[in-house]
């Protein structure tokens, strides 16, 4: 199976019920709430690699890990979290105005309305993994793009700014406000967006250059392997 292939519907509800199981920690996020995870670690300030992301999924304890059957069913979900990601990615690259987060919709006084709460704790927790590395478009012109996403996500909210969110309806229009926005936040972040930094560990101590070459020749290293070209 291709990760660029996007999940069916059987394939989103077998991650959805996975996620949902006992064996998912009771911590583990929902599917909008990954869903919104995945979009803030897909267009923000920073790329962040998926050995660092997956482990919290399941929760904020090292403690909190899925209970898998067998192998075979850990690769299952692993893949489909991957295209899942997938997914996200490709749509911000292609076709970012077309990008459409996994909202809740519910039955409010005889109206269909969206629930982006759990999507931007998910995106909030996106957030978290480089929570200095945001402040430059909170101070930019393009501040005002996050609010929705503020409101609704944050752990605190001020006092005066409940009824914006305590209010059904009112709680829709940010989150439909918060749709319009993505695609002016993604394009905030490409011309900034900085590479994952890989840490290179030696396996062996580094050679001083007035030590012997570790290459065998018995001269030092300044005169052997690590001489400038001129030298050597």
């Amino acid at each position: 199976m291709q990760l660029d292939q996007p999940l069916s519907e059987k394939e989103f509800d077998e991650l959805d019920n996975f996620l949902l199981s006992d064996s998912s920690p009771e911590d583990a996020m929902t599917m909008d709430m990954l869903h919104g995870y995945l979009t803030a670690i897909a267009i923000g300030p920073e790329t962040i690699m998926p050995v660092e992301w997956l482990a919290r999924i399941w929760g904020e304890d090292e403690k909190d890990v899925p209970k898998f059957k067998n192998s075979k069913e850990e690769e299952r979900i692993l893949q489909l979290i991957m295209r899942f990601m997938n997914e996200v990615l490709v749509t911000f690259e292609v076709a970012p105005k077309e990008f459409e987060p996994l909202f809740v919709e519910h039955e409010y006084e005889g109206q269909t309305l969206i629930d982006a709460e759990a999507w931007c704790w998910g995106f909030w927790e996106g957030m978290e993994l480089r929570p200095g590395s945001w402040d430059e478009i909170w101070e930019s012109e393009a501040g005002p793009l996050m609010q929705p996403i503020y409101l609704l996500g944050a752990d605190e909210i001020e006092e005066e700014e409940l009824p914006l969110v305590e209010d059904p309806v009112k709680a829709h229009k940010l989150g439909v406000d918060l749709e319009a926005n993505l695609p002016g936040i993604y394009r905030f972040w490409v011309p900034r967006r900085k590479a994952a930094v890989t840490t290179v560990k030696r396996d062996e101590p580094k050679v001083g250059r007035n030590d012997d070459c570790p290459c065998g020749s018995g001269k030092k290293f300044k005169k052997c392997c690590g001489a400038e070209p001129s030298e050597a």
